[in-house]
């Protein structure tokens, strides 16, 4: 398969599986607006709920010769400057309502923090692997529900970012000094180990449901988005640009929009750290079968620095993903500030290094005359209506200062 390429990005079209209309519909089956109302219900009626902003960017729309640019501003979620909140909290819920024997279809969060059942939970114990935001959305999940939890971080984590998930709830957090893909094989061995209750963003063989409960819980974040573009007067994105680690929140969102637009399906595409692009690597090695990235990776994209895809939402991936691009860490520094100095009469978003790769990827795009040929196979044109989800604020504040206002990761 043949990859186009600059000196900051690496892209390829996905020729797709050879599998019928049937399949290609059954791959998001788990991810229909049927399926995923639960998870949505739950999240409505929890105190402090409020869909994030869509910021619609005229000025950058028009900077790159597209008709509209949204951006999904996640750091306004639930306080946590990020998207993680809503996976977490929805496995939780479905994990206490198995061990507690109640009905999840009607189950309140309400319900969960009554006094009887919060005195029950505060014996349960979650434990879980992140870089980052994850553990921050696990964190705050055992606080909200009065439980405990361990969270493990791969080593290079940066301090400021395990300080904060220790400060939005009940967790004890560890900075190890294995990469993150061992780090969650020891989050798993410390699970069974103790009879905890292992709370994973990503998926293997016999560790399945857990991850699914936390993919649909992702998608809240997409139907927001979609009714946000209808009350705009858009019947949908032509172009979604997802950022992908393992692909748990880009596998969730896609499946759910492929669904929700099956008649008109936007082109869907997958963005990753240059060193560490597993669902490029698997769309690239074109067998349909997922592959995983060895190695360490120093990117700044500290959410996505992830070598093992989701066997989860790989096959969403695999059925719906149109391009898969790679990019250089400076990709990511120019979409960080591009949504914070925005062009004249757009709204500033304060967007960190995983949050920011796919605006910076678009200007890359518009910009390079490599990537002229690639603009017109996507149909990225003067027509299309593109949606950014920008899924964290500034996670890591020193670091953000470091790109944002000093410079540090410029193009050159």
């Amino acid at each position: 398969m043949e990859e186009i390429s600059n000196r900051w990005v690496r892209a390829v079209r996905n020729e797709g599986p050879a599998v019928g209309l049937s399949a290609v519909d059954r791959a998001a089956d788990f991810l229909t607006r049927k399926a995923v109302e639960p998870a949505h219900r739950i999240h409505r009626a929890m105190e402090g709920y409020r869909p994030t902003p869509l910021v619609r960017l005229d000025g950058l729309a028009e900077a790159l010769g597209v008709k509209a640019v949204f951006v999904k501003d996640e750091s306004k979620r639930f306080g946590l400057n990020a998207f993680k909140g809503l996976g977490a909290i929805y496995a939780f819920t479905r994990v206490v309502c198995g061990e507690l024997g109640l009905d999840p279809e009607t189950t309140t969060f309400a319900d969960l923090q009554s006094e009887p059942v919060r005195g029950r939970l505060s014996g349960m114990v979650f434990v879980t692997a992140t870089d980052g935001n994850h553990g921050k959305g696990v964190a705050w999940a055992a606080g909200q529900l009065g439980c405990r939890a361990y969270v493990y971080m791969p080593k290079g984590s940066s301090e400021l970012r395990a300080q904060a998930i220790r400060d939005v709830g009940r967790a004890e957090v560890r900075i190890m000094d294995v990469g993150y893909d061992d780090a969650v094989r020891h989050a798993a061995r410390m699970a069974e180990e103790n009879g905890w209750h292992l709370v994973q963003d990503t998926s293997w063989e016999g560790y399945q449901q857990i991850p699914t409960w936390i993919v649909q819980g992702y998608t809240t974040m997409a139907a927001e988005a979609a009714e946000q573009l209808e009350a705009e007067g858009f019947s949908g994105p032509s172009h979604v640009f997802l950022q992908a680690g393992v692909g748990a929140m880009a596998g969730g969102v896609t499946g759910y929009l492929a669904d929700r637009y099956a008649g008109n399906r936007p082109v869907f595409s997958t963005v990753e750290p240059e060193d560490m692009a597993c669902i490029y690597k698997s769309i690239l090695t074109a067998d349909g079968e997922p592959h995983a990235v060895e190695g360490d990776c120093a990117t700044i994209m500290a959410g996505l620095n992830c070598g093992e895809p989701c066997t989860v939402t790989w096959p969403v991936l695999r059925t719906f993903t149109s391009f898969a691009f790679s990019c250089a860490d400076p990709v990511a520094a120019l979409g960080m500030r591009l949504l914070a100095a925005p062009h004249k009469g757009d709204e500033p978003i304060v967007s960190g290094e995983s949050g920011a790769a796919t605006t910076g990827l678009l200007a890359v795009l518009a910009a390079s005359p490599e990537f002229a040929g690639l603009r017109r196979e996507m149909r990225l044109d003067g027509g299309s209506v593109v949606l950014l989800f920008s899924t964290e604020g500034d996670t890591d504040p020193e670091q953000y200062r470091s790109i944002v206002y000093a410079g540090k990761y410029a193009l050159q």
